[in-house]
């Protein structure tokens, strides 16, 4: 049975101002993998005219967030997602709109299991950043844990 996560794309822009504020859009969502869209917007721009690295990285943190949302959305009443840490790699300039695809590293039921057993898990989401033309102009590991409800 499938879990309906189409509910992911509005509820992050209700959640995270700043993907509401940047123009993230979603334009595939699954419980396993998130591909975000951040348009080309002068005002989100670095000094040679494409997207500032922090709006690149914006970009991948909330891909990778929207993920973790749709892969562990019915158990958010038990733990809560949060980033523990990221390693960013900016491979190419980019130039106008982009494109970040995150898929999560670790099976989610792999990772329920370890928060059941009682520990706290982490699990890695990766990240990778396109150009229009899909040239990989960025790459980024998020690493998130589920911090058990009190």
């Amino acid at each position: 049975m499938s879990q309906d996560v189409s509910f992911v794309a509005d509820a992050m822009k209700q959640a995270v101002p700043y993907v509401k504020t940047t123009g993230i859009e979603f334009e595939e969502v699954s419980p396993s993998r998130i591909v975000a869209v951040l348009p080309d917007n002068p005002d989100l721009h670095n000094h040679i005219g494409g997207p500032h690295a922090a709006m690149m990285f914006g970009l991948a943190e909330s891909a990778s967030g929207a993920v973790v949302m749709a892969a562990f959305a019915a158990h958010l009443g038990k733990a809560t997602p949060l980033a523990v840490r990221a390693e960013i790699a900016y491979k190419k300039i980019a130039m106008g709109v982009v494109r970040a695809e995150a898929v999560l590293g670790r099976p989610a039921d792999e990772v329920l299991a370890e928060l059941e057993a009682g520990t706290r898990p982490e699990f890695p989401v990766n990240i990778m950043i396109t150009d229009a033309a899909g040239v990989t102009t960025c790459e980024m590991t998020v690493v998130w844990t589920l911090k058990p409800a009190r």
